[in-house]
Parts: C-alpha cells; sequence; structure tokens
C-alpha cells in the first residue's frame, strides 16, 4: 500500500487530509511539528509527503533540503501563495506545490499525478465486490469482467478514487471528458446511469442535490 506523510501544524487539516486519502485506499500518517517529521522521515519509508512551509521546529524549506537527496516525492501544501515562494519550493525539489485553502478533489488529483510520475500507483483499486485493475483497463465484480465505455471506466476510477466524497458535475465532466463543463449534464447523467445498471449500484452510486454523485462504500 503507498505510505503518505502528512505535515501540518494545523491539525484540522491534517485529518482532512488523512481522511480522505485514508478514503481513496492510501496508508497515511501525520505529524504537526517540523522535528517529528524529520524523526519519522529518518526511521520510516514514505512514497510521498505533503508538507506545510510554515512550521514550528524546523520549517518546510529546511525539510525540504534534507528530503532531496532522499528522492521521496513531496507536494507542498501551504497558505504562502505568492510566486517568488511557489518558485522556491519547486527549485527545492517539490514536486507540486498547492496553496489553501484547497479543494480535496484537486489535492487526490495531485497526488495521484505525482505518484503516476514515479510509477508509484496502485494499479488495482476495490470497492466492495468490484475490482478495477487500472493498466489492463478491466472491470470485474465477484470475478465476473463488466464490460464499460472508455468514459465510464474513467467516471468509474474517479469514483473509487474519492470513495464516500460528494463529487461536482464540473469536476466530473471536465476529468473524463477532458473539457470545459457547460452547465449541460445530460450527457454525464447517462453515462452514471448506465455504470449504475452495470454494476448493480442503483443504491451506492448517489445523486448529491445541487452537487453531483458521491460512491458510498461502507468504512
Amino acid at each position: 500500500m503507498i505510505k503518505i506523510l502528512i505535515v501540518d501544524d494545523e491539525k484540522p487539516i491534517c485529518d482532512l487530509i488523512e481522511m480522505n486519502l485514508s478514503t481513496g485506499g492510501y496508508q497515511c500518517s501525520a505529524c504537526q511539528d517540523g522535528v517529528t517529521a524529520l524523526k519519522r522521515i529518518d526511521g520510516e519509508s514514505f512514497d510521498l509527503i505533503l508538507l506545510d512551509i510554515m512550521l514550528p521546529g524546523v520549517d518546510g524549506y529546511d525539510i525540504m533540503e534534507y528530503i532531496r537527496p532522499l528522492g521521496i516525492p513531496v507536494i507542498f501544501i501551504t497558505a504562502k501563495h505568492e510566486v517568488k515562494d511557489r518558485v522556491k519550493g519547486l527549485r527545492l525539489g517539490a514536486d507540486d506545490y498547492l496553496v489553501k485553502p484547497f479543494d480535496v478533489v484537486e489535492l487526490m488529483a495531485r497526488v495521484e499525478a505525482v505518484l503516476r510520475r514515479y510509477n508509484k500507483t496502485e494499479h488495482l483499486l476495490t470497492a466492495g465486490d468490484v475490482t478495477v485493475d487500472v493498466e489492463a483497463h478491466k472491470v470485474t465484480k465477484r470475478g465476473r469482467i463488466i464490460e464499460l465505455t472508455n468514459k465510464e471506466f474513467g467516471l468509474l476510477v474517479l469514483f473509487i478514487r474519492n470513495k464516500n466524497v460528494a463529487l461536482f458535475r464540473e469536476t466530473l465532466y471536465e476529468k473524463v471528458w477532458e473539457g470545459e463543463y457547460t452547465g449541460d449534464s445530460r450527457t454525464l447523467d447517462l453515462h452514471v446511469q448506465r455504470l449504475r445498471r452495470k454494476l448493480g449500484w442503483e443504491s451506492r452510486l448517489t445523486a448529491v442535490y445541487k452537487v453531483g454523485y458521491r460512491l458510498e462504500v461502507p468504512q
């Protein structure tokens, strides 16, 4: 399982990130200061580090200097939004830079993108009795192959990677259809309806009023 370390001095932010990443199938741990973060990095192996800059003890820039020779991918997550801060973070070796406040779906997408870059992605995704082999582009339910179109497959992967998270129609459309959402949801709704039928997810893939859809999976 992919191991992610979250370093942020605000515990509610750590808890929010950890909850969503854990739901997405990642193994997460968190700490709130730079000294503890360095001890964790020394003593454990991580596939990705989400790192705040303004930390007590040792700041994120100094931690980044320490991490760089280790080859662990890093995403800065910080309230420091000026261009000079982004440039400094990226030049120090961070793989991405996300400014607070952020959308959880965007964070998930950035995490997935960095892990793909390092060939650390999970190839098998599961939700209940449904298994998705992302590399083979194959979906099975209780061992039986389910035939999906490319768009249905893209939606399914997005839903499973964001279990129990309400996804906006705009987000679903723009990520799967790779175009700007115009407000006409008929195409998206039809694809979701077909996905429900094919997987028997009429009660699991639920509509969220004025938002979009959510895949409900028991914790």
